[in-house]
């Protein structure tokens, strides 16, 4: 199995944790590294190139930290501009058909802040309703999100717990369906 880790982060220099699973996730057989914003220095998409990475590979992952409850601006542009109508949608548009999509997402706030009853008065789950849904619509297969909660104090030893976790995922190639309860 190809996989494709679409990386988002407008600041990767400055990140600890999204360059840590990035670190993680090179050395894996098959996987890919696309760092969009330093491919796009100037936020202007080779959608071409785009849809071309996407044809090659079998998994997508988006890998980003989350940005007022969603994904940093150009991953945004990305879906716009590379998921078109009759490519990855619409008539003739099955492009994407049959590969999986996995959210990998960093959220600096504790796992207790995204419940009906916490601070963000939502699951993570929920708020990434609008991508599975894309994913849906384009015909991927959606995986259960991986997402790394409390990455503000998150100390060494729990984030290369975390790298380990990743690069296994990767590795595994095995597909996670969310479970009914999360969605």
């Amino acid at each position: 199995m190809r996989t494709l880790v679409v990386l988002a982060h407008p600041g990767l220099a400055r990140s600890r944790v999204n360059a840590a699973l990035a670190e993680a996730a090179r050395p894996v057989e098959g996987v890919t590294v696309h760092d969009l914003y330093a491919a796009y220095p100037d936020l202007t998409l080779d959608v071409e190139r785009e849809q071309r990475l996407l044809l090659e590979h079998d998994r997508i992952v988006l890998q980003f930290p989350f940005y007022w409850y969603s994904v940093p601006p150009l991953l945004k542009k990305w879906i716009d501009e590379v998921f078109l109508y009759g490519w990855a949608y619409g008539t003739g548009g099955t492009s994407l058909h049959g590969k999986s999509l996995l959210v990998t997402t960093s959220l600096g706030g504790p796992a207790e802040a995204y419940r009906a009853d916490g601070v963000n008065r939502y699951t993570v789950a929920e708020l990434l309703r609008p991508i599975e849904a894309t994913a849906r619509m384009t015909g991927l297969r959606y995986e259960e999100p991986f997402a790394l909660y409390g990455t503000q104090t998150l100390d060494d030893a729990g984030l290369a717990a975390h790298q380990e976790r990743y690069r296994a995922l990767l590795a595994s190639g095995a597909v996670r369906e969310p479970e009914l309860a999360a969605v």
